[in-house]
């Protein structure tokens, strides 16, 4: 019977109107579930105010379902979302960083939370936060040591060339690194890609030779006069740069 009265108390949650809403939070506050109450934030009608009062219950507050959802609704007050921040898991800062119905100041402290944690997550949990995250986690991302990080990072459809070139430029760049980005069929079909790639000395030689043809004369002839690229692929350069070896596009 309990279990059925919460049933009820969710869908009246759920469905209620912004008054109706009112008169539930003003009566049966103190009958309802955190996990009923996860309902009210699924309701259209929900107010900041109404949000205020249900967070006003001491037992409520204390549920992290709770408090989780006050976080990613829209319509909770920046002071209280910015509160409950700090101790979300990484995967609902993940959530909140690129939800663009909440305001700007709480995306980008669940941004900067999320960012400050990375370096005590272990690979698996940075791989998934690559493939989702906003721009500001990618940029703290993509100088990631670990290549199937980097990996991950290539399929996240937020990911620019903006933001991997800093990447590619890097002379601090692992080999192994970029060589992943050299291996993309997505990503090294991009011009200003193959190009950083082969001007980047720390990109594996095999990997820049193969891109080296699909570069333009004048590229090429940047390359074979940059003295900090290994010689091989300098001569290499200078020979396609005077017409030799495969067509270039």
């Amino acid at each position: 019977m309990v279990e059925g009265r919460q049933d009820d108390l969710a869908r009246l949650l759920r469905e209620a109107s912004e008054e109706e809403l009112d008169l539930l939070l003003t009566g049966r506050l103190e009958e309802i579930e955190p996990a009923v109450a996860r309902h009210l934030f699924r309701n259209p009608f929900l107010t900041s105010v109404l949000i205020d009062r249900l967070l006003g219950s001491k037992r409520l507050l204390a549920s992290y379902e709770v408090r989780m959802e006050a976080a990613r609704h829209p319509r909770t007050s920046q002071i209280l979302a910015l509160r409950f921040i700090p101790g979300l898991y990484w995967a609902d800062l993940v959530r909140l960083g690129v939800d663009m119905r909440l305001h700007p100041i709480v995306r980008r402290a669940a941004e900067t939370r999320l960012v400050e944690r990375l370096p005590g997550l272990s690979v698996g949990e940075k791989m998934a936060i690559a493939r989702t995250a906003s721009p500001a986690v990618i940029a703290a991302l993509r100088h990631d040591p670990t290549p199937r990080v980097i990996a991950a990072l290539l399929e996240n459809p937020r990911l620019t060339e903006g933001l991997l070139m800093p990447l590619l430029a890097s002379e601090a760049a692992l080999p192994s690194v970029l060589a992943v980005v050299a291996a993309s069929p997505k990503w090294s079909a991009r011009y200003p890609v193959r190009l950083a790639l082969c001007q980047n000395s720390r990109t594996p030689l095999d990997r820049a030779l193969v891109l080296l043809p699909l570069l333009k004369r004048t590229d090429l002839e940047s390359v074979a006069g940059n003295l900090h690229l290994r010689l091989p692929l300098r001569r290499r350069a200078q020979l396609l740069a005077r017409g030799g070896g495969e067509l270039r596009i």
